[in-house]
């Protein structure tokens, strides 16, 4: 029996519960505790700082970085925009500033077309020699003529026709995008048109006029008709666009004023003249503004309406504008000074228009 209990229990197979049974539990958490000590030591290799025995060049190298990093981002966040909106500023370098600044130098000087690069100078002879210009002032007044008589009635009939469409109407979008077919069509194809109108033995404006018993009017040739004929042209081509200036304007006065107004016993149209128009003034100042600078350069209108010759502004000058004067100075009398000399002329009239409006917004700011 003791022979056979020896036997059984053999040396590499230790009882459950005797000795040999702790050895291999305690070379377990050796192990363990071995593996723990590696990770510590490995992640300490990885960060220095983590059980505070710091490595003096890992710490200035991992904040070198940090810094290099923020500073990125410091100039990213910085500089960015502008690198976005460089284009347009490149753009306008190299079109409009660049253009402004030689054309103010050459109105210094006696330039020829035949010979642009050969320049006399002159000083302010071209600025003194428009003052005693007749036909400088001749063009200056009909600008200010045919930009009152375009946009005093473009501008109410814009009024008039955003206040209608501000209402419900069936097909309302159709009528919203045939607002502004006029202001996509050529200028060259609108000008043509309205000729073809305006003709004086088969145009359809005579023809009209005839069933009133008024005689053909010759429109290209007589002072008043001509203006009239040239300002309808941009009544037509500009109404459209002011009119949904206009809508999109109202479209913002909240309905709440409407509402107490109709409480109050007030009509459509005292809606429209106490509620409308007031919340509307700096669109409308907007709009003048920017009609009365369109009308200071208006250019391709009379020039087309004119056919040949229409640098001339008709017969007698009567439809020149200041735009048609500088062309005909600098492309027809290749006098490249003098009409240098009257787009300066043009930009301080449109310096002054920008003062006059800033004044208006002041004061209704304040009010």
């Amino acid at each position: 029996m003791t022979a056979d209990s020896s036997a059984a229990a053999s040396p590499g197979t230790p009882a459950s519960g005797g000795p040999g049974d702790a050895a291999p539990r305690t070379m377990s958490r050796a192990a363990g505790g071995t593996g723990r000590k590696s990770s510590a030591q490995a992640a300490r290799k990885q960060d220095p700082r983590a059980d505070g025995r710091t490595d003096p060049k890992a710490a200035r190298k991992a904040d070198r970085q940090a810094a290099r990093r923020s500073r990125r981002y410091r100039r990213d966040v910085r500089w960015s925009p502008y690198l976005f909106i460089s284009p347009f500023f490149l753009f306008f370098t190299a079109f409009g500033l660049f253009p402004l600044l030689y054309t103010g130098w050459a109105s210094l000087h006696r330039v020829s077309l035949h010979e642009p690069t050969t320049m006399e100078w002159a000083g302010l002879h071209n600025y003194t020699r428009l003052l005693e210009d007749e036909f400088f002032w001749n063009a200056l007044r009909n600008t200010f003529t045919i930009g009152v008589i375009s946009t005093v009635p473009q501008l109410l009939m814009a009024l008039g026709l955003a206040h209608i469409l501000n209402y419900r109407l069936r097909g309302a979008m159709f009528f919203r995008v045939a607002m502004l077919a006029p202001y996509a069509t050529s200028v060259a194809a609108a000008t043509l048109v309205f000729v073809l109108l305006f003709g004086r033995d088969y145009g359809m404006i005579n023809w009209a006029l005839g069933f009133l018993g008024i005689e053909n009017i010759n429109w290209q040739t007589g002072h008043w008709t001509s203006q009239l004929a040239v300002a309808s042209i941009v009544i037509w081509r500009w109404t459209g666009y002011n009119t949904l200036i206009y809508l999109a304007a109202m479209q913002a006065v909240p309905r709440d004023l409407y509402e107490s107004a109709a409480l109050d016993g007030a009509t459509r149209w005292q809606q429209f003249r106490h509620v409308t128009i007031p919340s509307l003034r700096p669109t409308i100042l907007f709009t003048v503004v920017v009609s009365t600078i369109g009308a200071t350069q208006l250019f391709g209108e009379p020039l087309l309406f004119g056919g040949a010759g229409g640098q001339k502004g008709g017969p007698d000058h009567a439809y020149q504008t200041l735009g048609l004067y500088m062309y005909e100075q600098g492309w027809f009398n290749f006098h490249l000074g003098r009409a240098s000399a009257i787009a300066w002329a043009m930009f301080l009239i449109l310096l002054l228009i920008a003062l006059v409006n800033w004044l208006i917004a002041r004061r209704l700011r304040r009010s």
